[in-house]
């Protein structure tokens, strides 16, 4: 028993020292087997000429950006990679995987940093949009322009706003809470629609790539008689927590409310989206008279977990008034626990000394908190059980020594459940053949012949 204790502390030894880890970068669009780090040589690994037993790439997300030459021991791209796409507006977009070198049962962690390229121009979601002012409105007043978008990072991301096209107006660019840069068209000038009913500008937004992209929008401004009020909302800022699951389309999300001291047409309010993403829109609708917003779509924790987007409120007039919506979407168990098999030793040698790794799993659960922590168990008699390995993997050992003589083949199932409430569970069948040796003598049916 003493012996067995110290073998099972050696391999659990061994397979904590094969646990490293690489750090690589690639410019984001590389074509399809672009070259990403030498592995076999940063890891000193000997690739074996068998395809049986190889050095394999497995990634833990849905799809494999990144495989292994066979021959070159070199990791290359597998995909051509969109940083915007996988990271959205992240900092530092990181792609994790492991290596897992099967011959020898090591594991190792990588780490590819996705960098960024300017391979996007700012864009507005209107090439036109128009602006009502009253001739009345006061030199120095401000409203708020269209914000372009650009998915780049960094210098690459949108950088500067320029305006041309009139005297009466300039440009003031503020920065909002997150950095952002908010345009807003400034009259310089007092206006008089007698004598110019109608502004044409042009606005243009750039980004710091080199070379510069740049996009444009006209604005057209239409001069009208005495709305000197603009809407203003209840709150600067709306927060709401909803389910993820439980709202069907059409469900009420939260009922926003903006008022207008004017009269009349002047006085009337109309609610629109601002400068949002797409994927808001796809999944709310707003009602332009009472201000209602709706689920469009399924909200997915797993996607995205926070929505956060602009509301204008505009009156009769063309004055707007602008507030904040910040929508929390909280996690349902939703998601069954993934096991994928990445290795399974079979047949055994029934000599196999207890310990002996015969499969490698990998669990997977999408949801978070407590509906995302899975424990895996056994189902079955089989001398077999199952163990935690670094890197949310787990390992089925030999218990307790084989004997072909008495079972040619075991049959486990691998139970994985998380802790949510009601748990869920999904199960993975492992059958393990049990291979001969040369452990049994010929006896004979009895001990002495007499003829």
């Amino acid at each position: 028993r003493r012996q067995r204790v110290l073998l099972w502390g050696v391999l659990m030894a061994a397979w904590e020292a094969a646990w490293g880890q690489l750090r690589y970068s690639v410019p984001e669009e590389m074509p399809k087997g672009s070259f990403v780090g030498d592995v076999a040589k940063d890891l000193g690994l000997q690739l074996p000429p068998s395809r049986d037993r190889g050095v394999r790439v497995i990634d833990r997300g849905r799809t494999q950006y990144f495989a292994l030459h066979r021959k070159s021991g070199h990791l290359v791209t597998a995909e051509r990679i969109d940083r915007e796409q996988l990271c959205e507006s992240l900092q530092q977009c990181v792609l994790r995987f492991e290596l897992i070198e099967e011959g020898e049962m090591k594991i190792f962690g990588i780490e590819v940093e996705v960098m960024d390229i300017n391979d996007n121009t700012p864009s507005f979601r209107e090439a036109e949009t128009e602006l009502r002012l009253s001739e009345t409105t006061a030199p120095g007043s401000r409203f708020s322009l269209a914000e372009a978008h650009d998915p780049d990072w960094g210098q690459n991301s949108l950088q500067t706003y320029n305006l041309t096209g009139d005297e009466h107006f300039s440009l003031a660019v503020q920065k909002g809470p997150g950095g952002d840069q908010r345009p807003e068209l400034v009259l310089a000038k007092a206006l008089d629609r007698e004598k110019e009913a109608f502004h044409h500008l042009v606005l243009r937004a750039s980004d710091g790539g080199d070379p510069a992209r740049t996009g444009t929008a006209r604005i057209r401004v239409t001069v009208l008689d005495a709305n000197d009020n603009a809407p203003v909302f209840s709150q600067a800022e709306y927060t709401v927590r909803v389910p993820e699951d439980n709202l069907p389309a059409g469900s009420l999300v939260l009922r926003v409310r903006a008022t207008d001291m004017d009269t009349g047409t002047n006085g009337r309010v109309s609610y629109s989206f601002g400068n949002v993403p797409d994927g808001v829109r796809a999944l709310f609708t707003i009602d332009r008279e009472s201000g209602e917003i709706r689920t469009e779509g399924p909200l997915d924790f797993e996607e995205k977990s926070k929505y956060s987007f602009g509301l204008e409120a505009r009156d009769g007039g063309g004055l707007t008034g602008h507030c904040q919506v910040q929508i929390d979407i909280t996690d349902d168990n939703d998601n069954s626990p993934e096991v994928t098999i990445l290795f399974l030793s079979s047949p055994v040698p029934e000599d196999a000394p207890v310990g002996t790794v015969v499969a490698l799993l990998k669990v997977r659960d999408r949801d978070s908190g407590e509906n995302g922590q899975v424990s895996c168990e056994l189902s079955g008699e089989a001398p077999l059980s199952i163990v935690v390995s670094p890197g949310g993997s787990y390992k089925v050992v030999t218990a307790s020594a084989l004997d072909r003589e008495q079972a040619a083949e075991h049959r486990v199932t691998v139970v994985a459940r998380d802790r949510g409430s009601p748990a869920l569970w999904s199960r993975t069948e492992l059958v393990l053949e049990v291979s001969d040796v040369n452990d049994n003598a010929p006896v004979f049916e009895e001990a002495a012949y007499s003829a």
